[in-house]
């Protein structure tokens, strides 16, 4: 049995092939909304665009407007409303503002929403979009980490299809469609190590944001990119695919290579090991996720091992990172300690990135604030919010 008739609610996408796929795209101004833009323009003849959201790039978001056409362009910062509709005028573009309008943009019908929004905030329209039963690929990889039981269950429950657009869980999702679940030992992300992978301790003290952001191999945003120098981007993986995948906390692993060239390892119980390779751009899961269950022909710079020579492997060191400890410690203790952590995580990236606090203080926080609010299980959207924001709050005084 593969693993998306398990899991993820797979269901075949009942696009025709003569009928364009529509697709609404939460975020399109980061960096995922973006790459996505750059694939639909690689399958021009396969797509057309329903909506645009953004958080408050009115600029960027009225330019992809225009260009895109799409019925309707969102941006969360409601007091951006007037600008952005004056920007738009007479192109018969409909536009809405205000958070409450992207959890409803979400809900309404299309192919495919690709789920770009960065952190907890793409929660609340991740949900509106998966309570349609459509197909949801998902970027948004905080939504598992912070609500994942609360997530799946209203995949199952409204019969919607979520395909992971995470290298990491998008090459997993790949792979284990090709094996018996049964025949499955293990299964292991990869990660570059992020900037500072051969830094002591002593020398991470001063580092700064500007250094923090400049990822050796990826185009990240500036959260994202502090996540991987810290390791907590993988911690926070392998909650996500905790919850994607059937397996157990101690089936997930973690593997250091600096070239992220392979994505994922799967480890089957004859001793054979799985692979998926491909260069490290976000183009590859993205049109994955995009011409699901077919292939698509991207531009994405195709892998030359040859030129490339050698791969490196090591193993995660948690005393120089332990965000990544942390992360596993949330993801065993279960409850809400996930929600903590991310909330937690995503305030003390932010201090960083101000300046208010040090690099290695990032862990630091994410550590008191786990330990100052208490674990207690939750069953509605209400209670992950209420938690999340309970932790946010400690966080901000850590």
């Amino acid at each position: 049995m593969s693993v998306t008739s398990i899991t993820m609610a797979v269901k075949p996408s009942g696009v025709p092939a003569t009928r364009k796929k529509s697709v609404t795209i939460l975020g399109s101004t980061g960096t995922i909304g973006q790459n996505t833009l750059k694939m639909i323009d690689a399958g021009a003849d396969n797509f057309q665009i329903l909506a645009l959201t953004a958080g408050n790039n009115v600029a960027l978001l009225t330019e992809q407007a225009k260009r895109y056409r799409p019925k309707l362009a969102v941006i969360a910062d409601a007091s951006l409303y007037n600008e952005l509709k004056e920007n738009l005028s007479g192109l018969g573009i409909e536009v809405a503002a205000g958070e409450h309008a992207v959890t409803e943009a979400a809900a309404i019908p299309t192919d495919i929403v690709m789920s770009a929004i960065v952190g907890a905030a793409g929660l609340k329209p991740t949900l509106s979009a998966i309570r349609t039963g459509t197909t949801v690929a998902l970027a948004n990889k905080e939504c598992l980490v912070c609500a994942g039981e609360l997530v799946m269950k209203e995949v199952a429950r409204h019969n919607a299809t979520l395909i992971p657009v995470d290298s990491e869980h998008s090459a997993i999702f790949q792979l284990l469609d090709k094996v018996d679940m049964e025949s499955v030992e293990d299964v292991t992300i990869t990660a570059s190590g992020g900037p500072f992978r051969t830094w002591t301790t002593e020398q991470m003290r001063d580092v700064t944001p500007q250094q923090a952001i400049k990822h050796p191999n990826w185009n990240m945003g500036a959260k994202i990119s502090v996540d991987s120098a810290t390791l907590m981007n993988k911690g926070i993986e392998l909650i996500e695919a905790f919850h994607l995948f059937p397996f157990t906390a101690e089936q997930l692993k973690v593997l250091i290579h600096p070239q992220s060239i392979i994505h994922c390892l799967v480890t089957i119980i004859d001793g054979s090991v799985l692979a998926q390779l491909s260069t490290p751009d976000m183009g590859a899961p993205i049109a994955h996720a995009l011409a699901w269950p077919a292939r698509m022909l991207t531009p994405v710079k195709r892998l030359d091992l040859a030129a490339l020579g050698q791969l490196e492997f090591a193993a995660p060191d948690t005393g120089r990172f332990p965000a990544l400890r942390l992360a596993r410690e949330a993801l065993v203790a279960g409850g809400c300690a996930p929600t903590v952590l991310n909330a937690a995580n995503e305030i003390a990236v932010h201090r960083f990135l101000k300046g208010d606090i040090g690099f290695l203080d990032i862990v630091r926080v994410i550590e008191q604030t786990l330990a100052s609010v208490t674990n207690t299980p939750f069953s509605t959207l209400e209670d992950v919010l209420a938690c999340d924001q309970q932790a946010r709050r400690t966080a901000e005084i850590q």
